[in-house]
């Protein structure tokens, strides 16, 4: 955890009503209309373009000064200046965090509509209307679908919330304080969409203790009362999915990366490494592979998969789920001479931070070399990478073709994708973009 310290001279006790004026600002003129006053947080010189270009992560680093008295305290809402002290944005500071204020809302925008400027109940269901809206336009739920990410942090201008839909369950994983204390107005913004019954709070434990949160004390008042398991639809196909598994329970992003898998699976024989409950070997099956191996270690993991063959009918001859470590079950493979047609690989974040990115990239090289050489020469090899630090990297391609270069292979790139189409990433924050799912010809 890093601490954010300013020491007390960056620090003005000064009312703000005794300030230097400063050129009018919209959101000037309505934190002046407040009787408490709102602090200000002024950007060093040659850091304002960044956050005014829509990148809402302000660090520590690239303040200059804190303006008002008392000094602001984690949770407050704060306006965002230039050098100037001219406000660019308003968001919700931090004193703990090496984050110390996401902006919510840049100064062009409370312009065009104020009435939502420094209010962060009326942004919150604004921005969650225009979510749910935007899901609607791309057809979810549907009547095949009712698994779906409703709120994607950065992509839908609420940072550190996001919210997944499981029929009518809706799963909100919090990992930043402001939306732990905004936890009513989170959940009345919610609960008033139609066909959500029920949600189920899951707090980033982790993360959110960077944020200075009491984990302890949080947990304790906010105990969940939702059930462990619960049924869902993808593209037609039913999932049983545990809300105590990993992340919100379901990764709702592969979906369009799932459904492309059942179009070319017809016949062939397909292997899924790193299977979870299975949604890359159940699309392969549905689409009319003649055999399908999945592998994962996680115990929990598998049972969900064979429960999902059972709720779609499939003829377990053709679908089974192995428990074994994926590097050990592709060297045992190679050393019963096996091959496929198609294999999956889609391990776990490898690489959580740049900082174990050198080594999680000797990782990737190694599966990747492994499954290139369990496919059939022609074949293909879909290949994934959900952590942030890969993907941002922009190195991934280099790791694969440094992977074939081990297997002795040649490998053509044939389609690249990120995640689906209700993931949407923010172009200003790149941070935010964490899958990459690219299919290669293998020969």
């Amino acid at each position: 955890m890093q601490q954010l310290k300013l020491s007390a001279r960056l620090i003005k006790s000064l009312p703000l009503s005794s300030l230097p004026s400063t050129p009018s600002s919209t959101l000037q003129q309505i934190a002046s209309s407040h009787s408490k006053g709102i602090a200000k947080v002024v950007l060093k010189k040659g850091k304002t373009q960044l956050f005014k270009d829509g990148s809402p992560m302000v660090y520590s680093g690239a303040v200059d000064r804190i303006i008002g008295r008392p000094p602001p305290k984690t949770g407050d809402i704060v306006l965002v200046a230039d050098g100037t002290e001219k406000p660019i944005g308003w968001g919700l500071y931090n004193s703990v965090s090496m984050f110390c204020v996401r902006i919510m809302q840049l100064e062009e925008e409370a312009m065009r509509d104020p009435s939502c400027a420094l209010d962060m109940k009326k942004l919150l269901e604004i921005r969650t209307n225009a979510a749910m809206e935007l899901r609607r336009r791309l057809g979810l739920p549907s009547s095949h679908t009712n698994a779906y990410r409703l709120v994607n942090s950065e992509g839908d201008r609420l940072s550190g919330l996001i919210v997944d839909v499981f029929g009518d369950l809706a799963v909100i994983a919090s990992s930043a304080a402001w939306v732990e204390n905004y936890k009513p107005e989170v959940e009345a913004c919610i609960n008033r969409i139609d066909g959500i019954n029920h949600i189920n709070w899951r707090p980033s434990v982790d993360i959110l203790r960077e944020e200075g949160m009491d984990v302890l004390d949080m947990k304790e008042v906010h105990p969940s009362t939702c059930p462990e398991r619960i049924k869902v639809m993808e593209n037609g196909i039913s999932y049983a999915i545990s809300l105590v598994g990993q992340k919100t329970g379901f990764y709702a992003d592969q979906r369009e990366n799932r459904q492309f898998i059942s179009t070319i699976s017809n016949g062939q024989k397909v292997l899924d490494i790193c299977c979870y409950s299975g949604g890359f070997a159940l699309n392969a099956a549905h689409g009319g592979a003649i055999d399908v191996t999945g592998v994962d270690t996680s115990m929990p993991a598998l049972e969900l998969a064979r429960e999902n063959i059972v709720l779609n009918n499939l003829d377990p001859g053709r679908i089974s789920f192995l428990r074994e470590d994926a590097t050990q079950f592709m060297k045992g493979a190679l050393s019963r001479n096996e091959s496929w047609d198609i294999v999956i690989l889609d391990p776990p974040k490898l690489a959580p931070s740049k900082k174990v990115l050198q080594s999680a990239t000797g990782m990737y090289r190694n599966m990747n070399s492994l499954a290139m050489r369990l496919t059939k020469k022609g074949g293909l090899l879909m290949t994934c990478s959900c952590s942030g630090a890969m993907t941002q990297s922009g190195m991934f391609l280099r790791v694969l073709q440094g992977a074939a270069s081990m297997a002795g292979r040649k490998i053509s790139v044939l389609r690249e994708a990120g995640a689906a189409s209700d993931h949407p990433i923010d172009p200003s924050y790149p941070e935010g973009a964490y899958l990459s799912n690219i299919l290669l010809r293998v020969s």
